[in-house]
């Protein structure tokens, strides 16, 4: 754990003010989910909850499965980073934060069959060529992201993506 030489009170009504320098360098948003832990010395912890995080067995699962059907690597992001990755170059960009044009894709619900762009932040490569969001109760948790790999994508491995997205929202669900 590192310090930031911050010191901040808590409020009357037990509030405290994360700064925004934090907020933007941790990608922490109004309205986001925090988990509290504390441990033996006096430390409390916030730490920002993902619900893909949940799923990570499941996705990870998807991602296998999905990659030896296409013979494409795929990637499983939440709202911030990697969860899970296989194929080519997986390991590597393993808990990377995702792109802005990728969190763009999550904030406007896109379903992109063919679309290139960059899938993890400050790396030209892996460059996603097919995006699925992933929705649970009308939010936005995360997507599947098929890497390009110069091979392109059909119709029926295109709906095989939507279909295991479409999926992992379901399970979320339940």
């Amino acid at each position: 754990m590192k310090a930031t030489g911050i010191v901040w009170r808590i409020d009357d009504l037990g509030r405290v003010v994360i700064p925004k320098e934090i907020r933007r360098s941790m990608r922490i948003r109004e309205g986001d989910p925090l988990e509290i832990y504390t441990d033996k010395d006096g430390s409390v912890i916030f730490k920002k909850y993902s619900v893909m995080g949940d799923m990570s067995e499941t996705a990870t699962n998807i991602v296998k499965t999905l990659n030896l059907v296409l013979n494409q690597p795929v990637v499983v992001v939440d709202r911030d980073t990697v969860i899970a990755a296989a194929g080519k170059d997986s390991r590597s960009i393993m808990t990377s934060y995702i792109s802005r044009e990728a969190a763009e894709l999550m904030e406007y619900r896109c379903e992109k069959p063919s679309y290139m762009f960059p899938v993890c932040e400050n790396m030209e490569m892996p460059r996603g060529i097919c995006f699925f969001p992933i929705m649970a109760e009308g939010d936005v948790v995360g997507a599947i992201i098929v890497l390009d790999n110069d091979l392109g994508m059909n119709d029926t491995q295109i709906e095989i993506v939507r279909t295991m997205a479409k999926y992992l929202g379901r399970e979320m669900e339940s």
